[in-house]
């Protein structure tokens, strides 16, 4: 029987944390341009210096971990009625091919949800891949005809 929880991204946690993100990304890329070391030690600075703007939460099943979510959070410009405006982007989100499909990451993106709310964040938004759409769906979230994007060539 598996011990799966969902917490707050802990330092012993963050190399787990980047190898998935090098997973996701050898899978939906091929081969990354850089050394997985290099990377890991990258990410792994990069969270540390951005941990009070960007949350992770790491689902972890018997000591590994085996999903993420990050929590991006903005300042917004203040408002005459709200002097401290703040609001969340959900990204990153990735749950490993074989724990797919078993609800996991719909319990991911809920606490995200929950999280964000504790924050008072407003509004939550998620740029999703196709196939991930539906799960955002069951998770509260709506397509905005007010939110619009702008894509650039690189």
């Amino acid at each position: 029987m598996s011990n799966t929880v969902i917490h707050p991204v802990r330092d012993d946690e963050l190399v787990g944390v980047a190898r998935l993100r090098w997973q996701w990304l050898e899978e939906d890329q091929g081969a990354p341009s850089t050394t997985e070391e290099e990377f890991i030690r990258s990410f792994v600075g990069w969270a540390r210096d951005n941990r009070s703007s960007h949350r992770c939460l790491v689902l972890v099943d018997d000591g590994v971990v085996v999903g993420m979510a990050w929590l991006a959070i903005y300042q917004r410009v203040p408002s005459p009625s709200n002097l401290h405006r703040f609001s969340g982007d959900l990204q990153s989100m990735y749950v490993v091919p074989d724990r797919r499909g078993g609800g996991l990451g719909s319990q991911l993106i809920d606490a995200v949800v929950r999280l964000a709310d504790e924050l008072g964040l407003k509004p939550l938004t998620v740029n999703s891949s196709g196939r991930a759409i539906s799960a955002y769906a069951r998770g509260g979230f709506v397509t905005s005809p007010g939110l619009l994007k702008a894509e650039f060539a690189r």
